[in-house]
């Protein structure tokens, strides 16, 4: 599962107009996270060491800085903690050891394991141009997928039964998940989790994080419950098809067969029952949807479309919020917060628990909206009733860095402008859109950006 680690990935190679914090910033295999990552919510010299070999097509390290700017991102300390990598590798084992790995599981699994350098340009990639979350949508959200996940759904319905009464919940959620991550155990990525974890672990600018990745890795290749060859995925880490951390497998795999083995690669019931227990362990509410489409009146005050801002869903219709295709809200006493993921010229949305859920998998709304759409469809619900605002084009990183510093130069923003849309920035943009009689919804459109050149 994509946990803390899952999201840098997903944001280095497509970013959303929209960034949010990520799960602890890492994941691409082939599916979700090369589309998803951040969307909605965030030179020297020294002795070269050869970069990893390309294998299968993929590039080589590009021998240059990261973007980031850290110093462990420079070319130079990039070189010499590569150089070093053997040893930093060997000074792990005294870890190992305390988590019960043996020395010759320990030898065995590290034995000629090299650096995947080429990781260096990933883990500090900043994409130039964005998707739009409609576009997202269109892409996650199709006919061809959701006919293989009704497939899904009746191959394996007897364990989606089984977990649904074990874990209470929805098998639809749990299918969503398998068909947005991996679409469907076809894209979950090639490389070694333990090289990348390793590679990660001694080399860039998150080491401490991915310390625990690697040794977790060990752990569960020492216990047999994966193979060397089962145990590969994205360059962070993730890996089977639901994406799995090495951590987040430690904390939510579990045996559902009685094999003897925690398999969420090969197999479905494994694979089933620990997405189910993840989102169990995560609060996820039996019986409950994840939120509602609405209809956000004119002239609503969109300081109010904020995740900490929830309230009963009686007290939303009391502000003139309505269900899109007229239905009554069935749970008046739910609590909810307002999303507006396209500002006031897209459609509302009322979040419930469960979506709050969902982002604990991965903590972009966008995610959370593709699979709790993707759930409903599933189910035989319909699409969307109101329209994108599909004429709006997404800004590039350089306008979006360019609206933080004219935000800033008005005195509305007081971060440091890095050309991603998060919290932080849109609450300046909303300042200023109130400031000049606009809806405050935080969009950043290209009409903002014109506003704020004073064109």
């Amino acid at each position: 599962m994509r946990q803390t680690a899952a999201f840098l990935a997903g944001a280095v190679l497509i970013a959303a107009a929209i960034l949010v914090p990520g799960r602890a910033d890492a994941q691409s295999s082939g599916g979700l996270p090369d589309l998803f990552g951040g969307i909605f919510s965030g030179p020297g010299g020294g002795s070269p060491a050869p970069s990893t070999p390309a294998t299968g097509g993929a590039k080589p390290w590009s021998g240059e800085d990261g973007a980031s700017g850290h110093p462990l991102m420079s070319a130079a300390a990039i070189r010499q903690a590569a150089a070093n990598f053997d040893n930093c590798v060997a000074s792990m084992w005294p870890d190992a050891a305390r988590r019960r790995i043996s020395q010759q599981s320990f030898e065995h699994f590290t034995a000629g394991m090299s650096p995947d350098l080429r990781i260096m340009d990933l883990l500090d990639a900043q994409p130039e141009f964005t998707k739009s979350i409609w576009d997202y949508l269109d892409i996650l959200v199709n006919d061809t997928r959701l006919a293989k996940g009704r497939e899904i759904l009746a191959k394996y319905k007897a364990q989606f039964e089984a977990t649904e009464k074990a874990y209470g919940v929805d098998r639809y959620v749990i299918a969503a998940i398998w068909g947005i991550e991996s679409n469907y155990s076809t894209q979950m990525g090639d490389r070694s989790v333990l090289q990348s974890t390793a590679t990660l672990a001694c080399i860039g600018r998150r080491q401490g994080y991915f310390k625990d990745e690697f040794l977790t890795a060990l752990e569960i290749l020492h216990r047999g419950d994966l193979r060397p060859d089962q145990l590969r995925g994205s360059w962070a880490g993730a890996f089977g098809p639901t994406q799995f951390m090495p951590t987040a497998f430690k904390r939510y795999a579990v045996d559902a067969d009685g094999d003897g083995r925690r398999d969420v690669v090969d197999n479905p019931a494994d694979l089933i029952a620990s997405t189910a227990n993840n989102l169990k362990k995560d609060g996820w509410q039996t019986g409950q949807t994840w939120g509602y489409e609405v209809v956000v009146p004119r002239n609503f005050n969109y300081m109010l479309a904020d995740r900490a801002r929830a309230m009963t869903i009686a007290q939303w219709e009391n502000l003139g919020i309505r269900r899109a295709a007229g239905q009554a809200f069935p749970h008046p006493t739910e609590k909810a917060y307002l999303l507006a993921p396209a500002g006031a010229e897209g459609p509302g949305f009322l979040m419930l628990q469960n979506f709050r859920v969902i982002m604990k998998y991965n903590p972009a709304e966008a995610y959370a909206l593709a699979i709790g759409h993707f759930a409903d469809r599933l189910r035989g619900g319909q699409p969307f009733v109101q329209p994108w605002p599909r004429q709006e084009r997404e800004l590039s990183r350089g306008e979006r860095l360019e609206l933080q510093q004219l935000l800033a130069q008005r005195g509305f923003y007081r971060g440091t402008p890095d050309g991603q849309i998060g919290g932080q920035t849109r609450e300046a943009l909303r300042s200023f859109q109130a400031s000049i009689g606009a809806p405050a919804d935080g969009f950043a459109s290209s009409d903002m950006l014109e506003r704020l050149r004073g064109r």
